[in-house]
């Protein structure tokens, strides 16, 4: 089968991915195989294939924005038959006996492993996964547009979450792309007012089309304070743009996988006052569960660039260098 292949790290402008052919996997017992159709594009992957992340195995199929439909289930599968459209996102699977689990923190199991990551994910023709971490997709959405939903929304919702935003508040976004342009929808919904901090100019013009309240500069003084931020951009030093715009007691969560240094925070200016920064790992099933059903209720829309499988390359470029209007995503099969 086609698939576009990760053998060593290196700058998404030498195309390290290249086109192979390799073989079909086979489900084992509890597992389903997945056609891909489609397979959105992620910062995590960006991060993964220059070398932000460590490679957990090389070579490595990336992807894990993954929809398509089941054309073969391994022994015992009941959740799920030959020809059901699923999704799988980055959670491939987790041990269920740490002390994370145990908990109910999963997205922190000492054991997990990711889609794309440890496993062969959804810049191929066909995938492996547990029917326990594949996922019926909303009829209201399109393959391309069911991609982004997948680790894209799913993160976002979950920072979002975490962010501590309460309906009716104000909310800033920092960076302004698949993920927010999707999270933008779910804080209206909510009767959010939405204050994006962007550089680049489409993705301005795309957050006032989606209802947001304001839209400027990371160092543009908005037309006040911010109850809680979402901090999108992997850029360090744009945590400390958003403590200046946060209220006494707000939050500030940071969405992503990967981020350059954080500057030194002064603690009387930007800190005190109860002011909170805190990450966000990964996400549960539950996560995923919960954000389907409201991106279906909302109805969510997203905004894509189609991409071919063999141009992964061009479209990872054209996210590191913010050139893709909102979300990419590659059209695997028909």
């Amino acid at each position: 089968m086609r698939a576009m292949v990760l053998v060593q790290q290196k700058p998404v402008e030498e195309n390290p991915l290249e086109p192979r052919e390799i073989s079909q996997p086979t489900p084992g017992p509890g597992e389903i195989r997945v056609l891909v159709r489609t397979c959105g594009v992620c910062h995590t992957d960006l991060h993964i294939v220059e070398g932000d992340l460590p490679l957990k195995r090389a070579p490595v199929v990336p992807g894990h924005q993954i929809v398509g439909v089941v054309d073969g289930t391994g022994a015992g599968v009941r959740n799920f038959h030959e020809g059901d459209r699923v999704g799988i996102p980055w959670l491939y699977s987790t041990c269920g006996e740490c002390a994370y689990c145990l908990k109910g923190f999963e997205n922190l199991c000492e054991n997990a492993r990711f889609t794309g990551y440890h496993v062969d994910g959804g810049y191929a023709e066909t995938v492996v996964v547990s029917e326990l971490s594949a996922y019926r997709l909303p009829d209201a959405f399109s393959d391309m547009e069911a991609a982004p939903l997948l680790c894209a929304g799913v993160v976002g919702y979950r920072a979002l979450r975490l962010s501590n935003v309460a309906p009716g508040e104000r909310l800033g976004m920092y960076g302004f792309g698949a993920s927010a342009h999707v999270i933008l929808q779910v804080a209206r919904h909510m009767g959010c007012e939405v204050y994006v901090f962007t550089r680049a100019e489409s993705h301005r013009e795309l957050a006032k089309k989606l209802g947001a309240a304001w839209v400027g500069g990371a160092k543009d003084q908005a037309p006040g304070l911010l109850d809680s931020a979402i901090m999108f951009a992997p850029a360090g030093s744009l945590v400390l743009d958003a403590l200046r715009a946060l209220r006494k007691g707000g939050t500030v969560a940071l969405a992503g996988i990967h981020m350059t240094p954080i500057p030194e925070i002064d603690y009387d200016t930007l800190l005190y006052h109860e002011r909170t920064v805190r990450s966000v790992a990964n996400s549960t099933r539950q996560d995923v569960r919960d954000f389907l059903r409201v991106a279906a209720e909302v109805p969510l829309r997203t905004e894509v660039e189609c991409f071919r499988l063999e141009d992964a390359n061009r479209a990872l470029q054209a996210m590191k260098h913010s050139k893709l209007h909102a979300a990419g995503v590659l059209k695997v099969s028909a």
